[in-house]
């Protein structure tokens, strides 16, 4: 039965993602992990970002820019492209979840400044068999994450682009058996902006890019009718990089990007003030999601050492030789006390005129975590080189 509560909730993607985390975390006494509904939204679907760490806001621009910032998109180099990416999730554990994303992008305009995109991701949680106390069969529940969304973004200036995407969100978690839960449904923005200069260092002249993407700025999520209400992933992301080239053909970046949710931190449980704690559970229950994004840089209970724990840190660079081959390696790292997060990544890639092919592995640093060994693969296709093959 509780597989079966959770899901009424919609909770059950949150207790896989806190199954995630060692059982020797559960055990400390300060744990107090910020909880969202949809949370295979900060799953990263791209190769080349997940081998650099898991960060892509301040990265060169590429066809996956759409999930990490739809800003570095007018700064493309090519006129349209297309991607698609696949990732098997928890895959020590089930061999049936997994995140799939199709990603593309055209450039308007004579001056080709500014970009349409638009992004389609599924992520299933395969096959769940519910029971109930008695250990009798609730029947199958098959959850599924589905997101929409398109953007626009346009150069301010020749160093500078914004883009804003919006998106629709429907997270359905109901079982074959009863049908009780509903679908939930949630509408979302992005607000992105990216900017890069070259700047000479030495004898030659690199390129420093800074960007940021304040992503999921919408409505809660609901599985019941609305008599509960849920915060959807919203986050700031900001980073920097900086790509020095070598010589003419090889070349090497080093990015450095800070995310936090901006969902409110939840009470922790007191066992001396059941009362006290009921009140401050009931006002985060009650909390509408643009007064969590500002609430959120000061409500931890642990004060400001709390809420820097809650920022992502990661550190990611990239070899390329020639523009065509590329290996990447990164590291990212959130407390202990809010979710253990902490792994190094690694990937390579190759590019060519029509098309290009990423692939990355995850090495967790922590013990018994289920995301060791995750790979991701991304498949991307040039618009422009595929119509002159064919003329």
């Amino acid at each position: 039965m509780i597989i079966k509560r959770l899901m009424k909730l919609g909770w059950l993607p949150i207790a896989i993602v806190l199954f995630v985390a060692p059982t020797s975390l559960m055990a400390q006494e300060q744990l107090n992990v910020v909880h969202t509904s949809v949370p295979s939204m900060n799953i990263s679907p791209d190769a080349r970002a997940a081998g650099m760490g898991d960060i892509g806001v301040a990265t060169t621009p590429d066809a996956y820019s759409q999930y990490w910032n739809p800003s570095k998109y007018a700064f493309m180099d090519t006129k349209a492209g297309i991607s698609f990416s696949y990732t098997p999730w928890l895959s020590k554990l089930v061999n049936d979840i997994a995140l799939m994303q199709m990603t593309g992008f055209y450039k308007l305009g004579t001056e080709e400044n500014q970009a349409i995109s638009a992004s389609l991701r599924y992520f299933t949680l395969g096959k769940l068999e519910t029971f109930n106390e008695m250990g009798d069969s609730m029947g199958e529940a098959h959850p599924n994450e589905f997101a929409f969304d398109l953007g626009y973004s346009r150069q301010l200036s020749e160093d500078f682009s914004m883009a804003v995407a919006l998106r629709y969100i429907r997270s359905d978690q109901s079982t074959q058996s009863t049908g009780e839960n509903q679908a939930g449904n949630a509408f979302a923005a992005d607000i992105a902006g990216y900017l890069q200069k070259y700047v000479v260092l030495g004898n030659a002249e690199s390129l420093w890019s800074f960007g940021f993407n304040v992503k999921n700025i919408g409505t809660k999520i609901s599985y019941d009718g609305g008599a509960t209400t849920l915060f959807i992933p919203t986050s700031l992301n900001i980073g920097t990089g900086l790509l020095y080239p070598v010589d003419d053909y090889n070349s090497i970046s080093f990015n450095l990007e800070a995310s936090k949710l901006l969902v409110p931190t939840p009470p922790i449980m007191d066992q001396n003030d059941q009362a006290a704690y009921d009140a401050a559970f009931k006002k985060y229950q009650e909390t509408s999601s643009i007064s969590g994004i500002f609430s959120s840089f000061g409500d931890a209970p642990g004060g400001i050492k709390e809420e820097f724990r809650e920022i992502t840190w990661a550190f990611g660079a990239e070899y390329s030789y020639d523009d065509k081959f590329f290996v990447r390696a990164g590291y990212s790292y959130l407390h202990p006390t809010k979710g253990n997060l902490q792994y190094f990544t690694a990937g390579a890639g190759f590019k060519m005129n029509i098309f290009r092919i990423d692939a990355s592995y995850l090495l967790s640093t922590i013990q018994s975590n289920p995301l060791d060994q995750t790979l991701r693969f991304t498949l991307a296709f040039d618009m422009d080189g595929l119509r002159n093959l064919f003329h």
